[in-house]
């Protein structure tokens, strides 16, 4: 993902991509018969929709060639396997990785992170050793090393932001130490849409040897990722925050790196031989997949990134961008209203306050008037301490959103302060 996006591209047409999403041509609230008012989501930082392409690649693949896979001789099984695996490359070419055997499927980013602290934590680190995260980490990227911790006695270190939300790439440098074994740091926060400098953070911590988990929940559905280029140990990201399905993410770890790390999970598929004298495994990305696997999942993920592709990610990004800046500006008009976040070159996420009126209230209201935004402390609550805010109320932004839609966030938010006398 970029350090910062491009200015909106006056060709994208908008209509034309929420055409391709069913769902946002509904209304809520309806009552009575009487049709409610239009959904406008902007809440896709928790779970993006999906185009109606991802939704027929499900229906098709269900209704046509589903089977289990790799372990079938018969042609469902060929076939299924074939798709399957096709998207275990698209998703490499997707991150530039180098080849297809660095990506390994789990049930969530969450998982895969978990994955990585599991296996390569336990196996690599010991009593004493440090593993620095940011105070911007959802909670994936914070409670697996808690857990690493209390078992190993390791050590958690953690890099702060300023006040617009910005990493401290001073206090990181100081952070860093012989006792360092791994850095694990979101790649844009969930909460702030801060993206944070991979490249510098990676090469940083390998100028000592030490690995780097990037999560990227959030980045990759926002601009390019490379995770070549960023130099990237350990990659995660989440399927459903990617128009994708629900129940899928993934890793994408250097080769030799995933070589190195012992089974997370055991059973079948995963395996070469099984005795009761002792089992041996399959190598990377086999060896971290045990039992059947989301077959369905993944091929839907294929026809998400394949419709990501279409429309193009610079595209996306300009888009996104500018329906930022235009939200900045006129929720910044509203009285009592704070926004929590500004760094230079951030995601399509706005965080905010008012003055007065609880968050939940906030979130209450406004979706009477069709509004979708998340409320809350976003799985982030050492972010939300770090900004003595408590809950706050998040709008993020799409592909399909509309700089109308930011107009009746602005109006609901405006409605919620009439009716509170804020």
């Amino acid at each position: 993902m970029p350090d910062s996006v491009a200015t909106t591209d006056l060709a994208y047409d908008v209509e034309r991509v929420r055409a391709d999403f069913p769902i946002l041509s509904r209304t809520v609230h309806d009552r009575k018969g009487k049709p409610g008012k239009p959904l406008v989501y902007l809440d896709s930082a928790a779970s993006a929709q999906k185009p109606r392409q991802v939704i027929q690649a499900i229906s098709r693949f269900l209704e046509e060639d589903y089977a289990n896979i790799h372990r079938g001789v018969h042609f469902l099984s060929q076939t299924a396997t074939d798709q399957f695996e096709a998207g275990r490359a698209k998703v490499a070419t997707f991150l530039n990785a180098p080849s297809e055997r660095s990506i390994v499927f789990t049930r969530s980013a969450t998982e895969a992170i978990n994955l990585v602290a599991a296996s390569y934590g336990r196996t690599f680190l010991s009593e004493g050793d440090e593993v620095i995260l940011s105070v911007m980490e959802h909670h994936a990227n914070i409670v697996p090393w808690q857990l690493l911790q209390a078992e190993k006695k390791i050590v958690l270190k953690v890099v702060p932001v300023d006040d617009d939300g910005v990493l401290d790439l001073d206090a990181y440098r100081d952070l860093l130490s012989e006792r360092t074994k791994l850095v694990a740091i979101t790649h844009c926060s969930n909460v702030l849409g801060t993206v944070t400098p991979a490249r510098v953070i990676a090469a940083l911590a390998h100028e000592r040897g030490i690995p780097v988990l990037f999560d990227g929940s959030q980045a990759v559905v926002h601009g390019p990722v490379d995770v070549q280029d960023i130099d990237a140990d350990f990659y995660v990201f989440t399927a459903h925050k990617l128009y994708g399905p629900t129940g899928l993410g993934v890793l994408y770890g250097k080769y030799d790196l995933l070589k190195t790390m012992p089974p997370y999970q055991g059973g079948g598929d995963m395996i070469e031989s099984v005795s009761f004298a002792g089992t041996t495994f399959k190598a990377p990305p086999s060896r971290f997949e045990a039992g059947t696997p989301p077959i369905t999942e993944v091929i839907a993920l294929a026809a998400a990134i394949d419709y990501v592709e279409s429309i193009g990610r610079e595209a996306i990004a300009a888009h996104e961008h500018d329906l930022l800046q235009y939200a900045t500006q006129q929720l910044s008009q509203v009285d009592g209203l704070r926004i929590i976040g500004t760094a230079p070159g951030k995601g399509p996420i706005v965080s905010f306050a008012l003055d007065g009126v609880h968050p939940h209230d906030v979130g209450t209201i406004v979706d009477q008037y069709g509004v979708a935004v998340r409320v809350g402390r976003h799985c982030a609550e050492p972010l939300a301490d770090r900004f003595e805010v408590g809950p706050t109320i998040r709008a993020s932004f799409a592909l399909y959103n509309t700089r109308a839609e930011v107009d009746a966030l602005v109006a609901s938010v405006l409605a919620v302060k009439e009716f509170f006398g804020a």
